[in-house]
């Protein structure tokens, strides 16, 4: 492989020469440019190497330029550099995926040493990427977390990157979204799939036992503790441990947990021997942790250990176009682990099913889906419906039409064709119900609105 290359882009020539010499000095290869158009020219999903930029900057920014950089393979490291007044942006710009940013005046150490990281993960991507191409390994991501979306895509093809590596990683999401399920994920494609999987419920352990859980703890080191145990921390050695809503751990065993994190060691309680131990952490949290470090709830250098990879899970809200093929293959199971045959679901269900809101995310969804296999609807309002005075026959087969209409757009994607000729209707016919029950394919989350003469 060929050596790292940094990419700088900067517009005030000056600086972009000193900056350029400065990491020439620290051993990086470096090619400047005045323009992000020059840059983008040699970005590649295999490029090999990191990207700095100025955010602002005439004709096209830094932040476009990352975005642009992100569509063409959204691994590879872009550091940020800023002026002073533009640090807001520059944390909304990690958020939305860069690697880092370093503040103008920047130190050329600092620099050096953040372009350094970078270029070791971008490194530790592309091996693995060549090392499953080489093993051409088959997982069952698709099935644990399907869809196909671009942002469950995106997830799928950043689970796979991290997964092989020794890597923390905090994974942030709605109530419902899989966190667990990316956790699982994680540990199983990784070289600790035989070994623990150990998941710790932050928000539910005892305070008065929260050490003794983690930690363990030696025999007479407190009242009751007759013999010694192995704390979760522990149990987990040579595999990996889950943080499961690490945002609710106290603040006083933050400090502690800090501590084993950047050691790898543990003490039991009544003991001053350091244990050796070798985990992955994985963390997850429903809230923003950035915003809980602001609050003062959460320590900012705990945060700062546990990000080494961020994964965001979406909400349904995000994917809509998943949700029907969510609904089956969640119907499917919950048919096998009921012993029940499987239950066709009818067009309009489906319909149905693309047109809620679902708050509660894949977990909500797969609730709907055991209380439809059980034959009680998809909620318990639906049995409160059920029993509403029956509405006149004529609307009612409109209902059921439209319903089928648009259970048919969502299983075709939105294309047209496979619709009316299912339906047994001609693409006029097709357009003018479209028409009359108001229906455009935006609002189903399926392409663009709906025109019959496009679709071939």
């Amino acid at each position: 492989m060929k050596p790292a290359v940094v990419l700088l882009v900067d517009d005030e020539e000056e600086l972009r020469r000193s900056t350029a010499q400065s990491l020439d000095l620290a051993g990086f290869p470096v090619r400047d440019f005045g323009t992000a158009e020059a840059a983008l020219d040699l970005i590649t999903q295999g490029f090999n190497g990191v990207l700095i930029t100025d955010i602002r900057m005439p004709g096209m920014d830094g932040m476009t330029l990352m975005s642009r950089v992100r569509d063409i393979d959204p691994d590879i490291p872009v550091i940020l550099a800023t002026g002073h007044g533009d640090v807001q942006l520059a944390v909304k710009a990690m958020r939305e995926g860069a690697y880092d940013f370093i503040e103008k005046p920047f130190n050329a150490q600092a620099l050096a040493d953040v372009a350094a990281r970078a270029i070791d993960r971008r490194r530790l991507v592309l091996e693995n990427r060549r090392l499953r191409a080489v093993a051409g390994k088959r997982d069952d991501i698709e099935a644990r977390l399907p869809g196909r979306t671009q942002a469950i895509i995106d997830l799928r093809y950043r689970l796979r990157a991290v997964a092989p590596t020794d890597a923390d990683v905090l994974i942030i999401g709605d109530t419902g979204t899989g966190k667990e399920v990316a956790a699982r994920a994680l540990h199983d494609l990784s070289g600790r799939a035989t070994k623990p999987f150990v998941v710790i419920n932050c928000a539910a352990l005892p305070v008065h036992l929260i050490e003794s859980e983690l930690f363990g703890h030696e025999a007479g080191s407190f009242p009751g503790a007759l013999k010694a145990r192995y704390g979760k921390f522990e149990h987990g050695r040579g595999g990996t441990v889950l943080l499961d809503e690490i945002g609710s751990m106290p603040l006083d065993l933050q400090a502690k947990f800090l501590r084993v994190i950047q050691d790898r060691v543990i003490t039991r309680l009544g003991s001053n021997e350091a244990v050796p131990l070798d985990v992955r952490f994985i963390a997850t949290s429903k809230a923003d942790l950035e915003e809980e470090v602001a609050a003062g709830r959460f320590r900012a250098d705990l945060l700062y250990r546990l990000n080494v990879v961020t994964l965001r899970l979406p909400a349904l809200s995000a994917r809509r176009a998943d949700v029907p093929l969510l609904f089956l293959q969640l119907a499917s199971e919950a048919a096998a682990r009921y012993r029940r045959d499987d239950v066709p679901v009818p067009p309009q269900i489906l319909a149905d099913i693309a047109r809620r809101d679902w708050p509660g995310n894949v977990r909500e969804l797969r609730n709907a889906a055991d209380r439809f296999v059980l034959g009680l609807g998809l909620s318990p309002a639906d049995e409160e419906t059920s029993a509403a005075p029956a509405a006149r026959l004529a609307d009612r087969v409109a209902q059921f039409e439209r319903g089928v209409i648009v259970g048919a757009l969502v299983a075709s994607g939105g294309n047209l064709k496979p619709v009316y000729e299912s339906l047994g209707i001609s693409r006029k016919t097709l357009y003018e119900k479209m028409q009359k029950y108001g229906l455009d394919k935006r609002e189903l989350g399926v392409s663009e609105p709906a025109d019959p003469e496009a679709d071939v």
